[in-house]
C-alpha cells in the first residue's frame, strides 16, 4: 500500500519487479510456518485475519479471480498477500494498474504484528514467486510505501529489483502521479513500469512528466 502527497512533488511509493526467468532466493522463515494458497472456502478465516468487517470485500476479490496466499503457524493464519493478474486499483493514488498476460501484481501483504521480524513476509513472497513460475508467468510487480523500510527490505530479500519510484504532486490544481526510474535500471524496464502504472488516458500527461524527470 502506498501513501499520497498533495503539495510539492515527492516520492510516495516504490515499484519493484522480478523476472521469473531468473533464479530467486530460497527463504526459510524463523518459525515453522506452512505456506499455501487460500481458497474461497476459507474466506471467513481470511477476513478474520484481515480484521474489521471485510468479508464482503474478500469474497469480491475472489470473484474477480484475485488470489490470496498465506501461511499458518500452530493453526493460526499469520501472514497473507494478494495477487492479481489483469488489473488492480490503488485507491490511495487513484491509479488502475493493467497487466499483460504473463504478469502478476502482489499487493495488500500483511504480517500479523505478533509474528513480524521472523522472515515470514519474505518467505511468503518467495512462495508466491515459486507458484507463479510453475505456471510459466514471466514477471511479477510489487509496490511499497517509501517510508516502509522493513517491507522494502523484505521485498529485496525475496529477489525483487527496485525499478522506480512513484511521485505525486499537484500541478495546475490537478493531482498528478508519475514514475521516476532509478539510476542503473534499464530504460526498457522503467518503460514497462510506466506501462503498468500509468496506462490509462487520465495519466497520459503524467507519462510525459515521467520522461522529463528521467531525462
Amino acid at each position: 500500500m502506498m501513501v499520497t502527497a498533495d503539495n510539492d512533488p515527492r516520492r510516495a511509493g516504490t515499484i519493484w519487479a522480478l523476472s521469473l526467468d531468473e533464479a530467486a532466493p530460497v527463504i526459510t522463515p524463523r518459525v515453522p510456518a506452512t505456506f499455501f494458497r487460500v481458497e474461497s472456502e476459507s474466506a471467513l478465516e481470511l477476513a478474520e485475519a484481515m480484521g474489521a468487517d471485510v468479508l464482503a470485500e474478500v469474497l469480491k476479490r475472489f470473484e474477480k479471480r484475485s488470489r490470496c496466499y498465506a501461511a499458518r503457524l500452530d493453526g493460526k493464519l499469520v501472514v497473507y498477500g494478494w495477487v492479481s493478474f489483469d488489473e488492480e486499483f490503488i485507491g490511495e493514488l487513484n491509479l488502475r494498474l493493467r497487466l499483460l498476460p504473463g504478469e502478476a501484481y502482489i499487493w495488500n501483504c500483511v504480517t500479523l504484528p505478533a509474528f513480524r521480524r521472523k522472515l515470514l513476509y519474505s518467505a511468503l513472497l518467495a512462495h508466491i514467486v515459486r507458484e507463479l513460475r510453475a505456471e510459466q508467468l514471466h514477471r511479477v510487480w510489487i509496490g511499497a510505501d517509501l517510508d516502509n523500510v522493513p517491507s522494502q527490505r523484505g521485498i529485496a530479500r525475496a529477489g525483487f529489483t527496485h525499478v522506480a519510484d512513484l511521485v505525486v504532486a499537484r500541478v495546475l490544481a490537478l493531482r498528478q502521479v508519475w514514475v521516476q526510474g532509478l539510476p542503473d535500471v534499464p530504460d526498457s524496464l522503467v518503460a514497462e513500469a510506466r506501462r503498468v502504472f500509468l496506462n490509462n488516458r487520465d495519466n497520459v500527461w503524467s507519462s510525459v512528466l515521467a520522461n522529463k524527470m528521467s531525462g
